[in-house]
């Protein structure tokens, strides 16, 4: 595999960025792949998803030839962040590989919590501390750097918040437009991240739904690319890098349970194909953890298709919740979704707003963590699972804190 240099961000002193140059090897991109029907698709035209089956596609890489240099060994002396993963991410040359210093975000191992429940290998991955203060960071950063690798200069998004303050960033650092079409009611600390970033800012009655309505018709009318969750290839392999991490962290192994909010799904869907890179690639073995799915009791399609035994998520009518990224009534994914949860032997369970705002005041009570209501969502759900019984409490558990509770002040 050809090596191509890259600069990339290591350090921070006073304020100035030092930039070092390496050698990192080439993606080792073969094409976008329809998961439904199997229909291939050129990864080096701009794609969206399957018009005849309705849903996501994603990307394959050459893992027998990535495998000759993604080795544990490499990878260790590589500059921390998602690039240093290049073989199985699909941006082709180093010039477009954007950066704001997302990934590699701690995992903490929180032992107050864990003895207060009697849990002895409770952890938490906090993605509040990527730019932006979340994890979409991760899959921005992506899609926008392979837009721009394929000439894309004009970006749109429909959010319920972080994501379109993350796309404002990205666009930003790149020179490229943003479109931002956010509900009304969404988090001011996100309509302002979208403003000062010099984004353009709509705001829209009703729900991340009618936003996306609104969004794709401007984007039709004006040619603006649309970057809605799993509606093009790409956030999908930024945020499976938090499955990629998670292996390195825990010295390739994963652990027993991954307990993770679901609004779109693109984190949960990622990550379960991150698991299945790393085995074809010799990192991990065929062990997985049990993905655990959690929604508000206000706007839970997945638990809902779920307990029905349904491959398919309704449309939630009447979406509410205080946790505005799992405010998300209908899921493009749906169906990888449900199927990594099954797959996995995991399951699905919706909580109580009530309950949030509690597990929030005790994470940053317990653990000194101001996590968002989402992340905080998963601690509830680790409550209800060791009560039912379905979880061990000696099990290797790991709670997705999605973002910063600061953002919703």
């Amino acid at each position: 595999m050809k090596l191509r240099a890259i600069s990339v961000l290591i350090v921070k002193n006073s304020g100035c960025a030092i930039l070092q140059t390496m050698k990192l090897p080439e993606s080792s991109l073969l094409h976008l792949e329809c998961p439904e029907c199997g229909k291939p698709f050129n990864a080096d035209e701009v794609q969206t998803f399957c018009l005849d089956c309705r849903g996501p596609l994603l990307a394959r890489y050459d893992l027998s030839a990535a495998r000759t240099t993604l080795t544990r060994q490499a990878l260790s002396a590589r500059p921390k962040g998602i690039w240093r993963w290049s073989e199985i991410l699909p941006v082709r040359a180093p010039a477009f590989r954007l950066t704001l210093g997302e990934g590699d975000t701690p995992l903490l191992k929180v032992d107050n919590l864990g003895q207060a429940l009697g849990m002895s290998e409770l952890y938490i991955k906090d993605e509040s501390a990527n730019p932006t203060g979340s994890f979409k960071a991760r899959g921005l950063a992506m899609a926008v750097a392979r837009a721009l690798e394929l000439g894309l200069h004009g970006f749109v998004i429909p959010t319920a918040g972080n994501a379109g303050g993350a796309l404002a960033a990205y666009a930003a650092r790149a020179r490229a437009q943003a479109h931002v079409y956010m509900p009304k009611d969404a988090p001011i600390s996100n309509q302002m991240e979208v403003k000062i970033s010099g984004a353009e800012l709509v705001l829209v009655d009703g729900l991340i739904s009618d936003a996306a309505k609104l969004a794709g018709e401007h984007a039709k009318n004006h040619g603006w690319f649309d970057v809605s969750t799993f509606k093009e290839p790409y956030r999908c392999e930024g945020k499976k890098t938090m499955g990629l991490e998670l292996a390195e962290s825990f010295g390739w192994e994963l652990p027993d349970v991954i307990i993770y909010p679901t609004g779109g799904g693109t984190g949960l869907v990622g990550m379960w194909k991150a698991f299945d890179e790393l085995e074809q690639l010799g990192l991990i073995g065929a062990g997985r953890p049990r993905m655990v799915s959690v929604q508000a009791e206000g706007c839970a399609p997945v638990v809902r298709a779920f307990n029905g035994k349904s491959d398919r998520a309704q449309f939630w009518d009447g979406a509410h919740t205080i946790a505005a990224g799992l405010r998300v009534p209908g899921a493009f994914a749906d169906r990888l979704i449900l199927r990594a949860i099954r797959e996995s032997k995991g399951t699905a369970l919706a909580v109580s707003d009530e309950e949030i705002l509690a597990c929030q005041k005790e994470l940053a009570v317990v653990e000194g963590l101001f996590a968002a209501p989402e992340g905080a969502a998963t601690l509830t759900a680790v409550k209800h699972l060791l009560q039912d019984g379905w979880l061990g409490k000696n099990e290797r558990v790991v709670l997705f804190n999605t973002g910063s509770g600061l953002k919703y002040l």
